[in-house]
């Protein structure tokens, strides 16, 4: 009888370490699994979930635009008077809506080449007006004449199509025309062979960026998604030195299995540079958790404060020999127009940057730029990539629409928001495939791993005390 009992005990202390054992295995065993799988799965070619999802992605994305609207601007051009401006906005549209297009896999190099067709829908319901609504705005033909032909020859001459077409330093324009192109009247007047159309972002429509190259991953997961060149090229033109590398990926995804303490980089071709952006938090997004990562405020630092932004300093008149920061000077990839980025409403800038400008209200919360990635397959579920553009307009003695300037301007024209959120459908599909399965299989190990400390604890005690009360 005693014999049973002490057996029992002891197959229960067995049985226990044989489970907290096979728990304790199925961790590393798990863990081998899981990466096995999503190694497998998150390869840039046909038949994976990435690749899908990569091609045509199905996460709506929306481009929200915000525009200045100028309120004095007789008073700017007559007594060089600070411009003050009025924020209009949400206008939206669609965008990343079309699919990749010209893929081209190269085993050996295990690459893919694409090209990513350009359109842009307007979205009404999402809209405070239409794409006819007005604005006082820059005249963005006239601001870049002086800085596109700085002869003083040459400006007398364009001085005088400026005074025929009636044009002035600002100018009222639609938000289509904006953004989207329309015939600038003094443009248009100059007899010799020019471009007449002048836009924000034209052209845009029935245009691609590219050709881009990636590593598919194939070979190495490590490596998925980054970019390998970008029309032919491994590094920019327009920066000397590290600052005109091409690092990272689209943003779109990263490399799988990432840490808090990883720096995620990515390359934006509309303007022209790589960023980078740290760990801010950890976010539960439609039950998905995920790594919030946001560009640092060191973005557009001075060389003061961030030495590595050395080579990105580019103008002495405005950067004041690169001691001011929160602008980026990006006229070299724009054909020589003097185009400076920003976040909106000079978020982080230098306070002398924004002194010319009254109506601006930079806020932390919805003017910075962040992603939110799931850290297993590398996945961006949700991103709001937020950027200002604005001119520089310099006094021009010779251009009768400003002669009036006493100093340098650095002009917002308009801010945009570009932001996408995984829907409820796909959500509910990565919790099925990738969330709930992790998730069942650690409760798994730990329940494995748990009963079995505790069987085994509590069998051994029990044998224990009988032995002990035996010898007694």
């Amino acid at each position: 009888m005693v014999c049973d009992r002490n057996c029992g005990l002891i197959t229960g202390a067995v049985i226990g370490a044989v489970l907290a054992v096979l728990g304790g295995i199925l961790i590393p065993v798990g863990d081998m699994l899981i990466e096995k799988k999503v190694k497998k799965e998150v390869v840039l070619e046909e038949g994976t979930i990435a690749f899908k999802n990569w091609v045509e992605t199905g996460t709506e994305v929306y481009r929200q635009f915000w525009i200045f609207d100028v309120q004095n601007p007789e008073e700017v051009a007559v007594n060089s008077s600070k411009i003050k401006v009025k924020q209009r906005g949400p206008y939206t549209y669609r965008v990343r809506y079309l699919a990749k297009k010209n893929i081209v896999q190269d085993p050996k190099t295990h690459t893919v080449s694409f090209l990513q067709p350009k359109g842009a829908i307007f979205e009404p319901s999402l809209s405070v007006g239409t794409e006819n609504d007005t604005f006082t705005v820059l005249n963005l033909a006239v601001a870049a004449a002086p800085h596109l032909y700085p002869s003083a020859f040459i400006q007398l001459i364009l001085n005088v199509f400026i005074k025929r077409s009636k044009s002035s330093m600002f100018q009222k324009r639609t938000l289509k025309e904006l953004l989207w192109g329309y015939t600038d009247p003094f443009l248009n007047l100059i007899p010799y062979s020019t471009p007449t159309t002048v836009g924000m972002f034209y052209p845009h429509h029935n245009t691609s960026d590219g050709v881009y190259k990636v590593f598919s991953g194939k070979n190495d997961a490590s490596k998925v998604a980054i970019i390998d060149s970008y029309k032919g090229k491994k590094n920019l033109p327009y920066w000397p030195s590290y600052c005109g590398m091409i690092n990272g990926t689209d943003g779109a995804s990263f490399p799988p299995f990432i840490e808090k303490t990883r720096v995620l980089r990515f390359f934006a071709s509309e303007i022209c540079r790589s960023f980078y952006a740290v760990f801010g938090a950890e976010v539960n997004l439609k039950g998905i958790p995920v790594y919030r990562f946001i560009l640092p405020s060191m973005t557009f630092a001075s060389p003061l404060q961030n030495p590595e932004n050395r080579c990105f300093c580019t103008e002495k008149i405005i950067s004041k020999n690169c001691t001011l920061y929160g602008v980026l000077d990006i006229s070299k990839c724009k054909e020589g127009k003097p185009v400076y980025i920003s976040l909106p409403h000079f978020l982080h800038a230098s306070p002398e940057i924004a002194k010319t400008i009254e109506g601006l209200n930079p806020n932390q919360e919805e003017h910075s730029t962040y992603l939110d990635v799931e850290p297993i397959t590398g996945f961006t579920l949700r991103f709001a990539q937020r950027l200002q553009i604005n001119l520089l307009v310099k006094p021009a003695r010779i251009i009768e629409a400003l002669k009036n300037l006493k100093q340098n301007y650095i002009v917002p024209v308009l801010w945009l928001n570009e932001t996408g959120t995984i829907s409820d459908e796909k959500a509910e599909m990565f919790r099925k495939q990738v969330t709930e399965k992790i998730n069942l299989l650690g409760l798994v190990e730990m329940i494995l791993l748990s009963v079995g400390v505790v069987m085994f604890i509590a069998f051994m005690i029990s044998y224990c005390t009988c032995r002990s009360k035996k010898v007694n």
